[in-house]
């Protein structure tokens, strides 16, 4: 099992200016002219969490694989404000589009799919092929049916928000343990807590400070997508992809048994297989040769 643990193929680190000159940093692995994928990770993570894509030959063979730290997570600068604010994440999401020069998907796991909704709302589908959702939430608020937590998750909160490391460390250690159904190794679970660490209390908590639905984005959606959520994720309930599915006109979904809330970590041979196929399919209706 990969992920969390670090980059373990051949990449390439840049930076680049997103919303308010935000600093990005970015990772990519794969040929600079292929079809374009941007990977954009969860809570209080970073881009570290897509190795196992970074590192698949079967992947970075054909496709530009583009993962960034989000505002505020990783190596990524870290701003006063602008967490509650989805012309914020849209504008880093329009950077990073920028950066991939031609129409990509966007793949969004767990907060990275609120932030998806942020720019489609902002922008619509422009520059888009496709837009994946992996154990996504699409909207944050009481009673939003986008944005169903688990129980893993709920257990955390509101512990896993505070300043004071005798509260916090417990809470984030276990929802690290908590996001697959298989233990993880040891080294991947404290790079997991690691990254959970290195997000600061202010932006653990900012990130949370919003109450947005997406139901008319959702159902907006012109271009392909796919929905992929694992089946026993406590932390992201499946209901809330199943949501998005409901809503997204033609949407795909790909449900992983026995799989938590990694499931490009827990099966990441069938994600990334799955990823591809889809990519291609996107690739194709845009009228881009692959």
């Amino acid at each position: 099992m990969r992920g969390l643990s670090g980059f373990t193929g051949a990449v390439r680190l840049s930076e680049l200016s997103g919303a308010g000159g935000t600093r990005l940093a970015v990772v990519e692995a794969g040929p600079p002219d292929a079809p374009p994928v941007v990977l954009l990770h969860g809570w209080a993570q970073s881009a570290r969490c897509w190795d196992a894509q970074l590192s698949d030959e079967h992947l970075t063979s054909r496709f530009r694989i583009i993962a960034a730290d989000l505002r505020g997570h990783g190596s990524s600068s870290v701003p006063a404000d602008g967490y509650d604010r989805s012309a914020s994440w849209a504008g880093d999401v329009a950077a990073l589009l920028t950066h991939a020069g031609r129409d990509a998907v966007l793949v969004g796991w767990s907060y990275g799919g609120l932030v998806i909704t942020d720019y489609l709302r902002e922008h619509g589908s422009q520059a888009v092929a496709g837009v994946a959702f992996v154990g996504a939430i699409t909207e944050l608020g009481r009673g939003r049916e986008g944005g169903r937590t688990g129980a893993v998750m709920r257990a955390a909160l509101p512990a896993a928000l505070s300043d004071d490391p005798a509260v916090a460390v417990p809470a984030l250690h276990e929802f690290i343990d908590g996001m697959t159904v298989l233990p993880l190794p040891g080294e991947i679970r404290q790079r997991g807590l690691g990254a959970a660490l290195n997000t600061s209390p202010a932006v653990r908590h900012g990130l949370f400070r919003r109450d947005v639905g997406s139901a008319d984005v959702l159902s907006g959606l012109d271009v392909p997508a796919l929905v992929l959520h694992g089946l026993d994720d406590r932390v992201v309930d499946p209901a809330a992809g199943r949501y998005a599915a409901d809503l997204i006109p033609g949407a795909a979904t790909s449900w992983y048994p026995e799989c938590g809330h990694l499931p490009f970590v827990e099966q990441a041979e069938r994600f990334s297989a799955e990823l591809a196929e889809f990519v291609e399919r996107c690739q194709g209706e845009s009228g881009e040769s692959l």
